[in-house]
């Protein structure tokens, strides 16, 4: 499953974190895509492989200010 993801977003992965949540906020795009836990703040860092892998649903998307 690739998906594109940004900065921002909120992303539900397939297992849980162990304080209980199953929801992150993206904090960085690169080779590797860091992750906060919405729960307990403990910052990760997944290969985009191993994201891909474990991404259930973006739950809320990066609110971006377009411009026109």
């Amino acid at each position: 499953m690739s998906t594109h993801v940004q900065p921002g977003d909120i992303v539900r992965l397939r297992k849980k974190h162990p304080c209980g949540s199953f929801e992150w906020r993206v904090t960085r795009i690169g080779a590797d895509i860091g992750l906060a836990c919405l729960s307990c703040g403990r910052r990760v860092m997944l290969t985009r492989s191993t994201f891909n892998k474990r991404l259930k649903t973006i739950v809320e998307p990066a609110h971006e200010e377009k411009q026109e």
